[in-house]
């Protein structure tokens, strides 16, 4: 087993299907060393059954957690093994998406629903793994959504030995609403999960959900233990450049922009030597130069031009030169 290491959990950058890939993650590290990264949601059925590799990683992306999509305790627990001997640091349910293929594989936030299967998902895993078995959960569900209803998953759940707990602070509706709606319009009761910080100061909290700054980010550091940072973190990554100094008390000395691309070069170098595409790294880069002059040229080109047949880190370097810093 992969003895536990001692993980700093005020910031993390949430679990995004499609988006938070290894190569993402290994872009988000280059500028924190302190956040806590999340691997895409895993179904424990592509781990057992896929033809793939679902687990792969980059030795340079811990601290690393690898967020489960299950409620087959079994098979929860076999996935949750295999993870901790690839050397993950953690292990995540995922009882927050809501989408309707989740609902019908019967895991993500309809599980809310039922807390003591939920606990004893989590016991059978942390029975075979030394590393944290954490939970990301919604505030509610449908009209399932009063505070009491919250505790008394929480109080369920913690009873089997989870301690730490990310909670996204939007209920889900589960029937009638896109996963993208349910990101957007069920809307934030942030006091909520402060409250709950209050009830269970012995738990670790996290709080996900609409933080799009540094402020906030601090605001809500305040009142809970950590805070998970999504859309933001992807779509204005160069904000992750002052999380180590700003949010984890490390002394640390900003990047530029211009240092993130030259530490990416031998990534995305042995990405195309290893018969991998420019794109499929580019598109998590896109956002570097958010909000400056030119990063619209910046987008274009490599729109324009990273997924031709044959593209190399040229394509990038052009791209570079017309933004105006």
């Amino acid at each position: 087993m992969n003895s536990a290491k001692i993980i700093d959990r005020t910031f993390s950058i949430a679990p995004m299907l499609d988006w938070t890939d290894r190569h993402y993650r290994y872009f988000a590290r280059i500028m924190s060393k302190q956040a806590l990264l999340y691997t895409e949601m895993v179904t424990t059925g592509a781990i057992l059954h896929g033809k793939g590799d679902y687990l792969a990683y980059n030795e340079e992306e811990h601290p690393l957690a690898l967020q489960l999509g299950g409620s087959n305790s079994v098979e929860l627990a076999k996935c949750a093994k295999i993870a901790s001997d690839r050397g993950y640091d953690e292990i995540n349910l995922n009882v927050g998406c809501p989408s309707d293929r989740v609902q019908n594989g019967r895991f993500g936030a309809c599980l809310m629903a039922e807390p003591e299967l939920v606990a004893e998902c989590v016991d059978a895993m942390k029975q075979v793994v030394d590393i944290p078995v954490t939970v990301k959960t919604r505030i509610g569900i449908d009209d399932f959504d009063s505070y009491e209803f919250l505790t008394q998953f929480i109080d369920i759940v913690q009873a089997k030995g989870c301690t730490d707990f990310t909670i996204h602070a939007r209920k889900a509706w589960l029937n009638g609403l896109s996963p993208k709606e349910n990101r957007e319009i069920p809307p934030l009761d942030y006091e909520r999960v402060y409250l709950l910080k209050k009830d269970y100061p012995h738990l670790h909290l996290s709080l996900n959900g609409g933080i799009n700054s540094i402020e906030q980010m601090k605001s809500h550091l305040e009142h809970v233990d950590g805070v998970m940072v999504g859309r933001e973190a992807y779509n204005n990554p160069f904000i992750l450049s002052q999380v180590d100094s700003q949010l984890c008390g490390i002394d640390a000395s900003v990047m530029t922009r211009a240092e993130v691309i030259e530490q990416m070069m031998p990534y995305i170098e042995r990405h195309l030597k290893q018969g991998g595409r420019l794109n499929h790294i580019t598109r998590h880069i896109i956002g570097l130069f958010q909000g400056l002059p030119g990063s619209r040229n910046w987008r274009r080109y490599l729109s324009e031009n990273a997924h031709k047949q044959g593209a190399g880190i040229e394509v990038i370097k052009t791209a570079f030169s017309k933004v105006e810093l």
